[in-house]
This record gives C-alpha cells, structure tokens and sequence, in this order.
C-alpha cells in the first residue's frame, strides 16, 4: 500500500494540482497550451535522449516487449473499430478515433513521470520511452490514414487517398519530437560516443522539468472539458481501454512474448494509463469525434487512479518495492 501513497498519489495530485489551477483560472486561458508545448518541444525529447543514448540498444529495443504493447494496443484498437461498426456508432473517421481512444495510452505525459517516480530514471525510463516511441509512430500513422480516408472531414476539407494519407504520416513523424529525439539517442547509443558532461547536464535539467510540467499540464487541459460525460456514448471504450487493453497485454507478455517480471509489469502498467491527449489533437484537427474524445479522456484519467494503483499495488513488492 505505501508504494500507492509514495507513487500513484504525488502523481495524481500534480494532475489535480493543475486542475484545480485551471478552474481557477490562476495561469491564464493558454496555460494549457503554452505549458504543453514546453513539455512537447522543449522538455521531454531531452528526456527521451538521454534515456535511449545511455542504454545500450539490446536493452532499449526490446522486441518482445514491443510485441506485447503493440499487440495489445492493436488488438483493441481494432476490438473498438469492430463494435463501432456492430453499434452503428458511425463512419470510418468516428471508428478510427474510437480505436484510438480505446488503445493511445498517455505513456509521454503520465506514464514516463510514473516511472520515474516508481522505479528512479535509470530503470524507469527506457520502457515508458519506448513505449511512447511505439504509440507516437503507430498510432499516429494509423489514424492519419484512417482519418484521411474517411468521409466525413470538417467541411472546407477534402478527401483523400492513401498516398496523401502516406504523405501525411512521413511529414508528422518526421517533426515528432516524441519519436526523432529518441530515434538520434538509439543512433547516438549505437555510435558508441558518450555524451558530454555539459550536453548531459544540459539535458538533464531540462528533462527534470517534464514530469511536473506534463502532469500539470494533463490537468490544466481537463480544467478546460466540461464535468458532464454522456456514459451511454462513451462508456464501453473507457472499460476498453482501462479494463481490455491491460488484459489482452497481460496475455501477450505472460504467454506469447515472455519477459524479465519487470518487463512483464512494466508493459501492462504502461497500457493501463488513460487515454492520452494527443487523441483530442486528432479529433479537432479532423473535425470528427471531439465532445466524445475529450469525455474519454477527462473519464479515463479519473478512473485509472484507481486501476494503476491497483496494478501497482500487485506488482510492487514482486519488483522490490515496498
């Protein structure tokens, strides 16, 4: 239980820090925005550097643990698309950002601090990393091409086909910073140099201010979502998403990819986290699925302070911690 109160707790409470700072309107209307950008740009990819440029590539490119994450990710995503269209719940945009919302972890924002947190930077950061590196590069190429293809772009905007689509997916992630910065640590790492003690300082202290600037942030932006939910609507992809997706990884990593317990823990505990926030970037960008989305996601981080706990509580002692 310490382990509950010593982790999960300090984080929640900066989400609800920032929250709190949001309805009172004590950072101003674009804190949210501002404060995410500075994470995106400028705080996180030094992060993700440093964690993939000091640890050696065997380590950090793990192939079973990229298996089970994305299988479980996959799997539910398509699960989502499925019951969208059994549901009649509407066209291939609206399916799309619904196997999104089902499987798009926020592993950048919530789970990289988490880890940290849990686990200290050494050990904690190149599975909640590559994690974020598998979700930025799929999930964003997946729904681009499925939110391309589809009919119902915002009016003003056309349809296309699938070499836009492709296009598309090239040029955003190329200017990812979620995936260039620690795609040059893997080139960095594979290189053999080490990095520079001011250039590791540098990054360091930049890097210190992700964790509390992501989860401010995370609560600053759904300070600005309305507190009413329609459950019947979004409902059964929230239990997707916190319930299913941990559950189909469970059984990828236990069965299909085995792993170090570590691993194991650490891949379900990353699909457990709510929906992340890149979701809502995509729905306002298509003009598809935003109310639902932002629902999703304001649901998803409040119940999964209760399912990320729990699972923490399971697996701390099995993983040294108290």
């Amino acid at each position: 239980m310490s382990i509950v109160i010593d982790v999960v707790l300090p984080v929640f409470a900066i989400i609800a820090l920032g929250w709190g700072a949001g309805r009172a309107d004590l950072l101003g209307g674009q804190a949210s925005l501002t404060l995410n950008r500075f994470v995106y740009w400028i705080a996180l990819p030094p992060l993700l550097f440093l964690a993939m440029a000091r640890a050696p590539v065997g380590e950090v490119l793990h192939l079973p643990f990229i298996g089970a994450f994305l299988g479980g990710v996959l799997g539910v995503w398509a699960i989502a698309m499925g019951l969208g269209r059994l549901l009649g719940t509407g066209s291939l945009g609206i399916r799309t950002l619904q196997g999104m919302n089902a499987g798009f972890a926020n592993t950048g924002y919530m789970g990289i601090p988490l880890f940290v947190a849990a686990f200290g930077e050494e050990r904690g950061l190149p599975p909640a990393t590559l994690a974020t590196v598998c979700l930025s590069a799929v999930c964003i190429a997946l729904a681009v091409i499925g939110l391309e293809m589809s009919g119902d772009a915002a009016p003003g905007r056309a349809r296309h086909g699938w070499r836009h689509a492709l296009a598309d997916v090239a040029r955003a992630l190329a200017v990812n910073p979620l995936v260039v910065a620690p795609i040059a640590g893997v080139a960095w790492s594979l290189a053999g140099w080490p990095v520079p003690l001011p250039m590791a300082n540098l990054f360091s202290i930049l890097g210190a201010a992700a964790g509390p600037a992501a989860l401010l942030s995370v609560g600053l932006f759904l300070a600005q979502r309305p507190l009413r939910v329609d459950i019947d609507a979004v409902g059964w992809i929230c239990v997707l998403k916190l319930l299913l997706q941990p559950l189909i990884t469970a059984f990828l990593a236990v069965f299909i990819f085995p792993m170090t317990p570590f691993l194991t823990a650490s891949v379900i505990l990353l699909s457990a986290l709510p929906t992340g926030a890149l979701t809502f970037v995509m729905a306002q960008k298509y003009h598809v699925y935003i109310r639902e989305t932002s629902e999703i996601i304001l649901l998803t981080t409040v119940f999964s302070s209760v399912t990320v706990a729990g699972l923490l509580a399971y697996y701390g002692p099995r993983l040294g911690l108290s």
